[in-house]
């Protein structure tokens, strides 16, 4: 057995490297949950700029004169269904993410680097609430 106090300072080599690997792959997971934070931003950014542009082109071609009248609120309701599930899945992935950041940072006791991803997926979502704003009751320039 050992004569060490458990609580030594001195730290033998194989303490060390377990901790620096440690250490790296919870550098690997933050950066896995980043870029699955990614990885929805995408996804719904797609939904919300679709559903937005189908709403508004088919708005546009109604105004116009230019689309029969068999379904007319069909595209409406297209563009407006994708925006919501976009705006939404989109909130649900920021909360996902900000709870996985809170258990990772209880688990390594360390202060984890702001997420960038979670920023850009914040703004996006907010873009999300001012398009559903702009479908819904006619708010903005568009």
């Amino acid at each position: 057995m050992s004569s060490k106090p458990i609580d030594s300072p001195a730290k033998d080599r194989g303490t060390i490297l377990a901790e620096e690997r440690t250490d790296v792959a919870m550098d690997r997971t933050r950066m896995a949950a980043e870029r699955t934070l990614m990885a929805w931003v995408r996804t719904t950014l797609s939904m919300i700029s679709f559903g937005f542009t189908i709403f508004k082109f088919f708005q546009y071609l109604q105004q116009t004169g230019g689309v029969a009248q068999w379904r007319p609120e069909m595209p409406k309701n297209l563009g407006l269904f994708l925006v919501i599930l976009g705006t939404g899945m989109l909130v649900l992935a920021n909360v996902q993410h900000w709870v996985f950041l809170r258990q990772l940072k209880e688990r390594s006791g360390k202060k984890l680097p702001v997420s960038l991803a979670m920023i850009a997926a914040l703004f996006i979502t907010l873009m999300g609430f001012f398009a559903l704003a702009n479908l819904i009751f006619k708010i903005g320039g568009f």
